[in-house]
């Protein structure tokens, strides 16, 4: 079969008869083997007989009715799979973490993932990391020209350091100053695949859909690709981290700092965390300031979730790249001084998300309208309120609530944010006279009081960041994973 399969005459539809599939089409949603049967007439499909499209096949080969195998004639097993379409891998890099979540990640990837890659005749170097940053500083230093992915076993800590070490290796190549804040950085030609191994897997569950090894291995095998949006985090022209789901200050910020301590817990070190944060009942003071996503057709409000194929992000992106024309000749820093916003008071969480955050326990996640790859990031705002307030916006995370919907929660949606602790402000002058140059008048309506706690810390996609003053930066579409989106379940036929 030709590259793409555009020229063959099967029009990118195989006929065929299931005599049996290996792995159900639930979660796992894609056909692991599938078998030809003739059907009553040539080109045209039997009684029991469906089509799938090439593009989802994995593998093919002939068998009877009593499931022997045949060793000569029309149908064998493919030995490139992959030649159904150009974007399937060949030949990936594996990184498994052995420790992350419960210590499954090895054994989830030799039972689940290993078997459908030899199937579809992929080839694996695999690395199980044995100390934190290992996959990171790897990337860094070995050739990854011969390899067509990346693969990372694991939670949404290994995903980060596979995301880190391939966006620095990237810059690194072309020549680009990743501590300057406002550099334009590559994408890289590599996707990400993610096989969940981890505790909340968010990641995984907010670009597929579920946390089931299986599927994520049948979209890296197919080659699906997903454009994702990154947002960069710097303190004083220095890259502190890079974030694709949460940056979280205040609540966030303090139960991830607080479970770093009771790693002898496991697991319930979240959930104990999570509890002693919310009775401590901390807020802090300090000055947002953000420029709105006006190149995006989305809203945090519009109730239109980001899912295959999302038209929103597409058109975000081409806006988008409109304004980036624009500020060739110099229009941008015109537009930053119009169009900043300037918030200031005391909060009791402060949360940038990338994606809608979904994991298990919170199915719509921390912003159920957020996009992957429309160049933005929903900036959520919650002031200080009482306990029992707070209580009320959590729950609203697991249930079909608009979690956004309280008169202490403001929501925006932003290409950039800085944020400043009074602690900061006080502290760092010229950051200070900077931002009264560049924001103008800083509200004050909210006026200040002494708060129990001086600064919290930042929830980087579940690590701690201590800097109390952050620029943030997203930059559009500038990794891409093996995924397709979340997929919406087809509605049942009335009728039938």
């Amino acid at each position: 079969m030709g590259a793409t399969g555009a020229a063959e005459p099967l029009h990118s539809v195989l006929w065929v008869k299931q005599q049996r599939c290996a792995v159900s089409l639930e979660p796992a949603r894609a056909l692991l083997r599938w078998w030809r049967s003739p059907g009553p007439g040539a080109g045209t499909p039997g009684a029991d007989a469906c089509s799938v499209p090439v593009s989802e096949i994995i593998a093919v080969e002939e068998t009877d009715v009593h499931g022997k195998h045949h060793s000569s004639g029309k149908w064998q097993k493919m030995e490139k799979p992959y030649a159904f379409t150009a974007s399937r891998p060949k030949h990936l890099l594996v990184f498994i973490n052995p420790f992350g979540g419960k210590g499954q990640g090895k054994r989830i990837y030799e039972r689940k993932v290993a078997p459908l890659f030899t199937l579809a005749s992929i080839t694996t170097d695999i690395i199980v990391t044995e100390h934190a940053n290992q996959a990171k500083e790897t990337l860094y230093e070995i050739n990854i020209d011969k390899y067509d992915g990346i693969v990372s076993v694991g939670g949404d800590g290994m995903f980060s350091e596979v995301l880190h070490g391939l966006i620095g290796r990237t810059q690194r190549s072309a020549g680009v100053d990743q501590n300057h804040p406002r550099a334009v950085l590559v994408p890289s030609s590599l996707r990400i695949g993610i096989i969940p191994a981890g505790s909340t897997d968010c990641v995984c569950y907010s670009t597929v859909g579920t946390s089931d090894a299986e599927t994520s291995a049948l979209h890296i095998v197919v080659g699906d690709s997903l454009a994702m949006d990154v947002s960069s985090v710097h303190h004083n022209s220095t890259l502190l981290r890079y974030s694709v789901s949460l940056l979280g200050y205040g609540f966030y910020g303090d139960i991830i700092k607080d479970s770093e301590k009771k790693r002898w817990l496991g697991l319930a070190r979240y959930d104990f965390s999570g509890l002693k944060t919310f009775l401590s009942h901390h807020c802090y003071e300090g000055t947002v300031s953000f420029l709105p996503a006006q190149h995006t057709v989305g809203s945090p409000r519009d109730r239109k979730p980001c899912r295959a194929g999302c038209f929103v992000c597409r058109q975000s992106r081409q806006q988008l790249e409109e304004e980036q024309k624009k500020a060739l000749y110099g229009l941008e820093a015109a537009e930053d001084v119009e169009e900043w916003q300037v918030v200031c008071g005391k909060f009791l969480a402060i949360n940038a998300t990338n994606m809608s955050c979904a994991c298990r326990r919170s199915p719509r996640g921390l912003s159920p309208a957020a996009h992957l790859g429309d160049g933005s990031s929903d900036l959520i705002l919650i002031r200080k309120c009482s306990r029992f307030n707070f209580l009320r916006f959590l729950i609203r995370h697991t249930n079909q609530q608009d979690q956004f919907d309280f008169t202490f929660v403001e929501v925006y949606r932003v290409k950039k944010f800085q944020f400043t602790s009074k602690h900061m402000e006080e502290e760092d002058s010229d950051l200070k006279e900077g931002g009264k140059k560049r924001f103008g008048h800083i509200c004050s309506s909210h006026p200040s009081c002494c708060c129990t706690v001086s600064n919290s810390s930042w929830n980087c996609d579940g690590e701690v960041l201590h800097s109390p003053a952050i620029e943030v930066r997203v930059h559009c579409q500038l990794v891409r994973l093996f995924a397709r989106g979340i997929e919406e379940n087809p509605k049942p036929d009335s009728h039938s």
